[in-house]
Parts: structure tokens; C-alpha cells; sequence
């Protein structure tokens, strides 16, 4: 399994990106503790990711999926479940 972490901005006003979150929280295992950030585990690749849930989003809306497996990370200021899950994942 991958860490992945995928960032957007969602860059249209009134487009509904209901889908978006829900394809997000299909993924199972996910953090998302920063707005519009997200670490989700899968065995799909980058652009697996990346094309499916661009599916979701307007042309107008950026999006950003990198694999972040084994990377080392640093975090300060989330409440104790997001620290939590983080030192538990990464």
C-alpha cells in the first residue's frame, strides 16, 4: 500500500464537489485534517489517483498527487487525533 497525498484547489464557485470528498473518503484509510489536503492509502498509482478523482472537479480547479511512502515528515500545531494519526501512518 501507498501513502498519497493529494492537495487541490477547488477554484470554481457553485460546482458541487460532494463527489470529490465522497471519492476521497472511498479510499479507506485518510487524513484529512488541513482543508483541501488530504493522505489517503491505496495500491492505485499517482495517475490512477489523479485521474480519478479529476473526474470530480472542474478544468478551472488544480490538483496536486504525489507519493509520499516512507517520506520523512515533520507536523506541529494539530489536535492530538491528527498528530495521532500521522505518527501512526507515516
Amino acid at each position: 500500500m501507498a501513502m498519497i497525498l493529494v492537495s487541490y484547489d477547488a477554484n470554481t464557485a457553485g460546482h458541487d464537489y460532494d463527489r470529490l470528498l465522497d471519492a476521497l473518503e472511498g479510499f479507506g484509510a485518510y487524513w484529512h485534517c488541513l482543508e483541501s489536503t488530504w493522505l489517503v492509502e491505496t495500491r492505485m498509482s499517482i495517475a490512477q489517483v489523479r485521474d480519478s478523482l479529476w473526474l470530480h472537479m472542474h478544468p478551472d480547479d488544480e490538483l496536486l498527487v504525489m507519493d509520499v511512502t516512507n517520506a520523512p515528515a515533520s507536523w506541529v500545531g494539530f489536535g492530538r487525533e491528527c498528530g495521532d494519526w500521522l505518527r501512526d501512518n507515516l
